[in-house]
């Protein structure tokens, strides 16, 4: 074998063994660069490895662990991290500056340069990588932040550190991302467990109160009968009034029942479906209830389902309380930008005197009395809508509401 050959061997061999490639007979500065860009590399797995301790400590020390693992891998003069306005919103800190060994999160003590890489950050952090040394912070493949340094002289950095630099800027991002999934899986088991207590105080009051108020009704009934028949009409004018009292207590109770196993965020149906509901909850058997809808259901916001389902049941509630009436009838009228509801009933109300008390409840405290009204006017007014009490057609009051509906 000649020269030629034993060379062309010795760089294959060579070449094999450390991964540089080359023509040149003489490998070792190569060899060296690509050894120190090795070692590099592993100090900074060593580094993200040391980062990812701290996520035990919270996720603020997790990001200050990231911050410090980029500017020692760079040898930064300062290093920035910020999070884009509008993302991950229970993200915290928002921005943090690594300069010397201070951290810094006021952006008023920012140098001017990393101010300006700030607002990029902030608003443009597509435009992260634009920057000599630095890269987006990306969730789901939307950038979401980001990370600027300056290294001696302002030099760009090369690829090879962008790539160790967006594992460390995402490990942030992963850690913003949990913290954010965290409290919400928090804020659920909160939610649930303010469930269940309502549900439970409801299947008490259900289970205990409600029936010790009936039978307290019962009793009081039959000791009317017996007393009347013993012509103590007195006493029996005043056990009537007893057993009213048990009427209405119960039918608070069945009330508070129902806004127990329904707050103000459950919607666990339409509205058409949860005024069905309401109207089996507040009146009593003599009392029938029909509910009519007219129009084409749409869903309507939150705030107005619940202001409608609130009012219809003050309304009903006040029929059964304050009336004489057997029927009533809960109509709801869905309308091009709008949707009205009415609820009428056969009784002997006045609307004049009862538009007099709303003026009155709403002009003056009245000691608590009369607040249904005055509550539900004010919920129509959020509402942007209207409310008028007059005669209906079935000889009792008719409150009639309307509130205006975005168009969908």
């Amino acid at each position: 074998m000649n020269d030629g050959e034993n060379t062309r061997d010795d760089t294959a061999y060579l070449g094999a063994l450390t991964g540089v490639r080359s023509g040149k007979r003489s490998f070792y500065p190569e060899y060296v660069r690509s050894a120190e860009r090795l070692q590099h590399a592993v100090q900074a797995i060593d580094r993200i490895s040391r980062a990812l301790v701290h996520t035990a400590e919270g996720p603020r020390a997790v990001v200050e662990a990231v911050v410090r693992a980029a500017a020692e891998y760079l040898q930064a003069e300062w290093l920035l991290f910020a999070v884009a306005d509008g993302a991950l919103p229970t993200a915290r800190p928002r921005q943090l500056l690594l300069r010397g060994d201070v951290l810094l999160e006021d952006e008023r003590r920012f140098p001017a340069e990393a101010a300006d890489h700030l607002s990029v950050l902030r608003t443009r952090p597509q435009e992260a990588e634009d920057h000599p040394a630095g890269v987006a912070m990306t969730l789901g493949g939307e950038p979401v932040g980001g990370m600027a340094g300056r290294v001696a002289g302002g030099a760009a950095i090369a690829e090879t550190d962008r790539a160790i630099l967006r594992v460390l800027v995402n490990l942030a991002a992963r850690n913003a991302e949990l913290q954010q999934t965290q409290r919400q899986l928090i804020e659920a088991m909160q939610r649930q467990a303010l469930d269940d207590e309502r549900h439970r105080i409801a299947r008490e009051l259900h289970d205990s109160v409600t029936q010790d108020v009936l039978s307290a009704g019962i009793t009081i009934e039959v000791c009317r009968s017996k007393v009347e028949g013993e012509g103590l009409t007195e006493i029996a004018a005043e056990l009537t009034a007893a057993k009213d009292l048990t009427r209405r207590a119960v039918e608070r109770l069945r009330a508070a029942i129902y806004a127990l196993h329904h707050g103000a965020d459950e919607r666990p149906g339409s509205l058409p479906v949860l005024l069905e509901r309401l109207s089996t909850v507040h009146l009593p058997s003599d009392v029938k209830v029909r509910v009519t809808v007219r129009g084409t259901p749409v869903p309507l916001p939150g705030a107005t389902e619940h202001a409608l389902l609130r009012i219809t049941g003050e309304a009903l509630f006040n029929i059964v309380t304050h009336t004489t009436a057997t029927q009533a009838v809960v109509v709801l009228h869905y309308r091009t930008g709008r949707v009205t509801l009415t609820v009428s009933d056969d009784g002997d109300g006045d609307p004049a005197h009862l538009r007099r008390t709303l003026r009155l409840a709403t002009a003056t405290d009245l000691a608590g009395g009369h607040r249904g009204l005055a509550n539900m006017l004010a919920r129509v007014d959020e509402l942007g809508g209207t409310l008028s009490i007059r005669r209906a057609r079935i000889g009792g009051i008719l409150l009639a509401v309307e509130v205006p509906v975005a168009a969908a």
